[in-house]
């Protein structure tokens, strides 16, 4: 670890947000910047960053406008969670050598005032309960949203039919597991015969409707693997494949709102659900979720899946993209739906 002296020889890389994008984000839209580390002050640690979650909703983040959370600004770091290791500490509940997580931001270092600890949500993570990526995965931020979702929203009980979509995605892959564990019976949706194949053999949903398989794969998917209907629908795309669902709702049904990643760069108005009258026919409902309004209660999401993790009844997969400068392109692996399992962005080795 380096010595308060030697901070002051070390310089932070950093992506900033140059400008807003239309459509797909492109190189163009970021910028590249560099400051010395500075030594954190009463109260303050400084964080070194070893890996950061590349996530849908960052697509989100970059836009002005309403949201859940404020966009972020032109000209500052962009956002990310992300895992790292305490390398100076002011503060007596972190100290040097804690690995921690935390909204870390596209940078090697993060320095973090002692008043913006919580709102920064720096927390220590034990590599115990899991490595570094599955903290950011089904320990991390898509994980508590897949649990919480399904669990608060989603209702599940045995004997249920739950369809997750991007299943073999950060949040489906947590979802469609738990879901299993709960009782359901499990329909994923994904793309590609590798995906669908990965989510049955290793995740184990009773089966996975390619969406790339043509361009009716996902209404006969459903019309033959749900004949009596979708009991939970955890939605992470919208567009089409929330319509296709919608016409097959059982009476009760849930859908939970996770995102929309098929909408996420239009560059037209974002397509509303056409079927929505099927909430009525079949007395269903639909809910948002935001991971953010259960962080008082990660830690019991944690210790679950901890727990499931270690006797093997789930799994985490992650994609791992090395080196801070790839980030721009990394992130559009998303997009393109070319990342299989949690997307990560590895910046340092330790």
């Amino acid at each position: 670890m380096p010595t308060s002296a030697s901070l002051n020889t070390l310089t932070n890389h950093q992506i900033r947000l140059a400008s807003r994008p239309v459509g797909l984000p492109t190189r163009a839209n970021w910028s590249a910047t560099t400051e010395p580390v500075q030594p954190p002050a009463a109260g303050g640690v400084l964080v070194k960053t070893l890996a950061l979650s590349l996530d849908p909703a960052m697509r989100g983040w970059m836009n002005e406008g309403k949201s859940y959370i404020p966009p972020v600004g032109i000209g500052e770091v962009m956002r990310a969670g992300g895992v790292g290791v305490v390398v100076a500490s002011e503060n007596p509940l972190f100290a040097v050598g804690d690995h921690v997580s935390g909204s870390l931001g596209v940078q090697e270092y993060m320095l973090v005032p002692g008043d913006q600890l919580k709102r920064n949500g720096l927390f220590k993570i034990d590599l115990r309960l899991g490595g570094l990526t599955e903290w950011l995965n089904v320990l991390g931020m898509p994980g508590m949203t897949g649990y919480f979702g399904l669990m608060d929203v989603g209702l599940p009980q045995v004997g249920e039919t739950l369809v997750v979509s991007g299943a073999a995605g950060a949040v489906g892959q947590t979802v469609g597991q738990m879901a299993k564990i709960k009782g359901c019976r499990v329909i994923g949706i994904a793309g590609g015969a590798a995906k669908c194949d990965w989510v049955v053999n290793t995740l184990g949903f009773d089966t996975c409707i390619d969406y790339k398989a043509g361009p009716d794969a996902v209404r006969d998917g459903l019309k033959q693997h749900c004949p009596d209907g979708v009991d939970i629908y955890f939605d992470n795309v919208g567009g089409d494949i929330l319509d296709q669902v919608l016409a097959r709702l059982a009476r009760g049904a849930r859908i939970i709102i996770c995102g929309a990643i098929s909408q996420y760069n239009n560059t037209t108005p974002v397509q509303g659900p056409k079927n929505y009258l099927s909430l009525l026919v079949n007395r269903a409902r639909m809910q948002g979720i935001v991971v953010f309004d259960y962080a008082d209660r990660y830690h019991q999401a944690v210790a679950e899946m901890a727990g499931y993790l270690k006797d093997g009844r789930m799994h985490s997969k992650e994609d791992v993209v090395h080196g801070l400068q790839t980030f721009p392109e990394a992130l559009l692996k998303l997009f393109a739906g070319e990342n299989f399992g949690k997307l990560v962005l590895q910046v340092a080795e330790s």
